[in-house]
């Protein structure tokens, strides 16, 4: 396979987005570190993928844990003795309906914290890895949504997490071009995950109604992570929109 040899650490691949681009990646011939707070549901993951057990690493962590994210670099290195492809993908949600006004200080910390500090965390162990590591380098691709361009209604952390991450991206684009790091962010619209069962039977709407809208195939994005991971790291998708075509995104919606 094209990819053998090459490692991947995927976090939140316990279900959802995260778990579709684990086992897309395996297949694929890519060695996969697995992370998230459920060891069972990663575990579930790596048999869904039907790929050589050695082929694959599991380990539980909360990526809101400086010392537990340092742990989770130092196993990888441990097991496939480099890293070519972090994956930021854990993410939290907003509280569902709740106003920005109502909103608690610890629902805004979580959503912070998990899809923001956990990013930036991983990030940096990344880079003290790819930068000492021969062949040097590597390349970080962020998770970050169509709420990084436009927001949806009571969404305020998640939206100003996402909105976050594409400056991440581009700081860790820059400041990884010394050690032969490439970042890029795909930005995802209405994918069918158990986050986005939701959409199917109507979700609020900016002027105030409910609508069912438009998903697609979770599998459309694990195939999108895994071209810009496959790219040689002389070329970076620095930014990609995969979304449901009709989803009330482009224009007024």
């Amino acid at each position: 396979m094209t990819n053998e040899g090459k490692v991947a650490l995927i976090t939140g691949a316990s279900a959802g987005i995260g778990r579709a681009v684990a086992v897309t990646m395996l297949k694929a011939g890519y060695s996969v570190v697995l992370t998230g707070r459920r060891r069972e549901a990663l575990e579930e993951s790596v048999a869904r993928a039907s790929m050589p057990a050695q082929q694959s690493l599991v380990h539980a962590c909360d990526v809101t844990d400086p010392t537990a994210v340092r742990a989770l670099f130092a196993v990888c290195k441990e097991r496939f003795g480099r890293l070519d492809v972090l994956f930021n993908n854990a993410g939290v949600n907003s509280p569902g309906g709740v106003m920005l006004e109502d909103l608690s200080f610890e629902a805004w910390k979580a959503c912070i914290d998990t899809n923001l500090t956990g990013p930036f965390l991983c990030t940096q162990e990344a880079f003290k890895l790819m930068k000492a590591q021969t062949p040097r380098g590597g390349r970080i691709i962020n998770n970050g949504s169509v709420s990084a361009h436009a927001p949806r209604p009571n969404s305020a952390p998640y939206a100003a997490t996402k909105h976050a991450i594409t400056g991440l991206t581009k700081s860790t684009s820059l400041d990884g071009r010394k050690y032969d790091i490439a970042c890029g962010q795909i930005d995802i619209g209405n994918a069918l995950t158990e986050m986005a069962q939701a959409m199917t039977k109507g979700v609020p709407q900016a002027d105030g109604s409910i609508r069912v809208e438009p998903v697609m195939d979770v599998q459309h994005v694990a195939d999108a992570v895994l071209h810009m991971a496959s790219l040689p790291l002389s070329a970076n998708v620095l930014t990609m929109t995969v979304m449901a075509t009709a989803m009330p995104f482009v224009g007024r919606g």
